[in-house]
């Protein structure tokens, strides 16, 4: 493990995989991107829901360690500060589940979840689509070349302050938000794990 002041505690995928059974595993990706596949284990608490969530993950905490897990690990950094700041202990999956999976560790698929896209490939997606979008418009309409520009300004101000404000607003679709039975559900399971 390593840690530092700033940063949350983070673990390997092989050493969390290792110690599976002693964490409680929170995804903190959308419900979409949850489906898709996930750590076993993993109880689905979407990172814009997290302080709805506070009470429940402090009980989970007090039994045992929160495992942390995103695509990636920027979300799951993110929710780890959060929950420091609430003075939750958390750890952060190095690499997300994409790190897990290219390191050979199985994901769970459930039989009924519909596939959605990762955030990241919406956003792709609706990026490229736009950019797209504002060139075939803007070859009769110049100024809807702006579009294009916008979008490429919005990719790099995203990528210097790791944020995504696309991603963002792609995460309040309905296919990537929970329903709240699921939420209430999780919530439910936390507090009697």
């Amino acid at each position: 493990m390593t840690t530092s002041t700033s940063d949350p505690v983070s673990v390997l995928p092989a050493e969390a995989a290792a110690r599976l059974d002693d964490y409680t595993v929170i995804d903190v990706r959308t419900p979409g991107e949850y489906a898709s596949g996930h750590v076993p284990g993993a109880h689905n608490v979407p990172l814009d829901h997290l302080s709805t969530a506070l009470p429940a993950l402090k009980a989970a905490a007090a039994r045992g360690d929160l495992l942390i897990v995103c695509a990636a690990g920027n979300r799951s950094a993110t929710a780890c500060d959060q929950l420091a700041a609430a003075d939750v202990p958390a750890t952060t999956l190095t690499g997300g589940t994409t790190a897990w999976a290219e390191q050979g560790h199985a994901l769970r698929h459930p039989a009924s979840a519909s596939r959605v896209w990762g955030m990241e490939r919406q956003v792709r997606f609706a990026a490229g689509s736009l950019v797209v979008l504002g060139l075939a418009v803007g070859t009769r309409y110049r100024p809807a070349r702006w579009l294009s520009a916008g979008i490429g300004s919005g990719l790099v101000f995203s990528a210097l302050t790791n944020t995504c404000g696309m991603g963002a607003a792609l995460a309040k679709l309905p296919h990537n938000r929970p329903r709240p039975a699921d939420l209430d559900a999780t919530l439910t399971a936390l507090h009697q794990r």
